[in-house]
C-alpha cells in the first residue's frame, strides 16, 4: 500500500491546503516567538526608524517559499495593523518634522525677559506672552508629541495662565517687537533695542525712599537720617522732578518730617503733557494739579492716578518712562516711593547734581554717623523740652516692643521706628516705617537687597520676604528645560 507523500510547503495554521492531500496536516514545528512590537509602550512608534522599516523589509524578503493567497502571513498582518493604527506612514524613512518647544520656549523668555510684576501692566504684557508661547506649542504639537519638554511646557503654561488669571483668547504678543512697538511704552521701547541687537540685558530698575523723621534711602541703597529743614530735591533729571517740604517735628530738636511733596512728570513728545503734583498734610489728591487723572490718549494711558486709599494712599504710573511713584499720609506726614530705570534717573546735567536720591543727603544735614546706622546714635541723649511733655514717653524697651509687633526682622528699618519713636514720641512713625518697609518689596527690583542691617557697615542687604513673581517664572522656564 503505498503511502500519499505529504505536500512540502509553509503551513500556516489554520489555512487549508489548496493541493491533493488530506483535509488536515501535521503542524510544523513551532517558530521562534516574535520580539513584543516597540508600539506597545506609550507614545511610541514600532518600526518607526529606518532601519527597523529596513529590518521588516529583509525579513519579508527572506521567505522565499510559495505562501497562500487567502491566508496573509504574520508580518503583513503586523505591517496592516501598523497602517490601520496610523503608526507607520510613507515618510517614517524621511527626515521627521522637527519639534520646535525650545524655539517656543526661547521667544517666551524674550518677551518677558523685561518685565516686573511691581510695574503697572504687567498682568497684561505676561498673559499676551502666555498666550503666544501656547499657540505655538499648539503649531508644533504634532511633531513633538512623546517629547517630554513639550508636555512639560504645556503643563506649565496651564498652570501660569491660571495663577494669573490668563484667559485663553485674546491678544497676543509678537515675536517681533518691532511690529508691536509702542513709542509710549518704556518696556516695548526696550525690548525694541535688544532685539535690533542693542542692549542684550533687561533694565536696572532704581529705588528711592523717604518717611519717617525723615529717612532716606538712596537710589545706591545707602540709608540715612537727615534734617534737611526747608524744600529739597529728591529727583531731578530729564523726566521727572520730585521735591519735598520738612518741617520740624519737635521743637528744640533737629528732627524734621514731610508735610508736602510736589512731582512733575516732565512734558514727552507724543506720550503726555507736563503734568504736575502736589500733596501736603492732609490733603492727598487722587488729581494732578490741573483736575486730570491721567496724561497720553488712547485707553492705555500713558500716565495715571490711581487712589488706592481715599487721603491716605495714591499711586503714579508712568508707562512712557517705566516708572512708579507711591505717596502715602501717616498721621501728619507724608512717606514717598519711587522706582525707576537707571538710564532715565541718570539723565541729567551737571547742574541738576543735588538729588537726595541719588547723592545722599550732604554731610552738614546728616544726623546720624554717615553710615545709615541709626543704632550708633540710639544711645545719645534725646531732646528734653517742655514739650516733651505732651506725649506719652518712651523708653527704649517701650520702643523696642512696639516696633517689634510691625516689624519682626530688626533691620535699619525697624531701628528706624525706634528712634523716631524715641525722637518725636509719635506712634504714627512706627506706621511710617513698616509701610516704607512694605514699599520697598512692593517696588525694590531685587528681594536680596529689600533688608539693610547696620552691622555689616554700610548694610549687607539681603531679602526675607514674599516670593517674587520673577522667580515663578524662573522655576516654571527651568522645569520647561528640564
Amino acid at each position: 500500500m503505498m503511502r500519499k507523500k505529504r505536500k512540502r510547503g509553509a503551513s500556516f495554521g489554520p489555512c487549508r491546503s489548496h493541493g491533493p492531500g488530506p483535509a488536515t496536516a501535521p503542524a510544523p514545528p513551532p517558530s521562534p516567538e516574535p520580539t513584543r512590537p516597540a508600539w506597545t509602550g506609550m507614545g511610541l512608534r514600532a518600526a518607526s526608524s529606518c532601519a527597523a522599516a529596513a529590518a521588516l523589509a529583509a525579513a519579508a524578503g527572506a521567505e522565499q517559499r510559495p505562501r497562500p493567497r487567502l491566508c496573509p502571513p504574520p508580518l503583513a498582518l503586523l505591517l496592516l495593523l501598523l497602517l490601520s493604527l496610523g503608526l507607520l506612514h510613507a515618510g517614517d524613512c524621511q527626515q521627521p518634522a522637527q519639534c520646535r518647544i525650545q524655539k517656543c520656549t526661547t521667544d517666551f523668555v524674550s518677551l518677558t525677559s523685561h518685565l516686573n510684576s511691581a510695574i503697572d501692566g504687567f498682568d497684561s504684557e505676561f498673559c499676551k506672552a502666555l498666550r503666544a508661547y501656547a499657540g505655538c506649542t499648539q503649531r508644533t504639537s504634532k511633531a513633538c508629541r512623546g517629547n517630554l519638554v513639550y508636555h512639560s511646557a504645556v503643563l506649565g503654561i496651564s498652570d501660569l495662565m491660571s495663577q494669573r488669571n490668563c484667559s485663553k483668547d485674546g491678544p497676543t504678543s509678537s515675536t517681533n517687537p518691532e511690529v508691536t512697538h509702542d513709542p509710549c511704552n518704556y518696556h516695548s521701547h526696550t525690548g525694541a533695542r535688544e532685539h535690533r541687537g542693542g542692549d542684550q540685558n533687561p533694565p536696572n530698575y532704581l529705588f528711592c525712599g523717604l518717611f519717617g523723621d525723615p529717612h532716606l534711602r538712596t537710589f545706591k541703597d545707602h540709608f540715612q537720617t537727615c534734617k534737611v529743614e526747608g524744600a529739597w530735591p529728591l529727583i531731578d533729571n530729564n523726566y521727572l522732578s520730585v521735591q519735598v517740604t520738612n518741617v520740624p517735628v519737635v521743637p528744640g530738636s533737629s528732627a524734621t518730617a514731610t508735610d508736602k511733596i510736589t512731582i512733575i512728570f516732565k512734558a514727552h513728545r507724543e506720550c503726555t503733557d507736563q503734568k504736575v503734583y502736589q500733596a501736603v498734610t492732609d490733603d492727598l489728591p487722587a488729581a494732578f494739579v490741573d483736575g486730570s487723572t491721567s496724561g497720553g490718549d488712547g485707553d492705555t494711558k500713558s500716565l495715571r492716578i490711581v487712589e488706592r486709599e481715599s487721603g491716605r494712599y495714591v499711586e503714579m504710573h508712568a508707562r512712557y518712562i517705566g516708572t512708579t511713584v507711591f505717596v502715602r499720609q501717616l498721621g501728619r506726614y507724608l512717606t514717598l516711593a519711587v522706582r525707576m530705570p537707571e538710564d532715565l534717573a541718570m539723565s541729567y546735567e551737571e547742574s541738576q547734581d543735588l538729588q537726595l536720591c541719588v547723592n545722599g543727603c550732604p554731610l552738614s544735614e546728616r544726623i546720624d554717623d554717615g553710615q545709615g546706622q541709626v543704632s550708633a546714635i540710639l544711645g545719645r541723649s534725646l531732646p528734653h523740652t517742655p514739650s516733651a511733655q505732651a506725649w506719652p514717653g518712651y523708653t527704649l524697651e517701650t520702643a523696642n516692643a512696639q516696633c517689634h509687633e510691625k516689624m519682626p526682622v530688626k533691620d535699619i528699618y525697624f531701628q528706624s521706628c525706634v528712634f523716631d519713636l524715641l525722637t518725636t514720641g509719635d506712634a504714627n512713625f512706627t506706621t511710617a516705617a513698616h509701610s516704607a518697609l512694605e514699599d520697598v518689596a512692593a517696588l525694590h527690583p531685587r528681594k536680596e537687597r529689600w533688608h539693610i542691617f547696620p552691622s555689616s557697615g554700610r548694610g549687607t542687604p539681603r531679602g526675607d520676604s514674599h516670593l517674587s513673581v520673577s522667580l515663578g517664572l524662573a522655576c516654571s522656564i527651568l522645569i520647561v528645560f528640564l
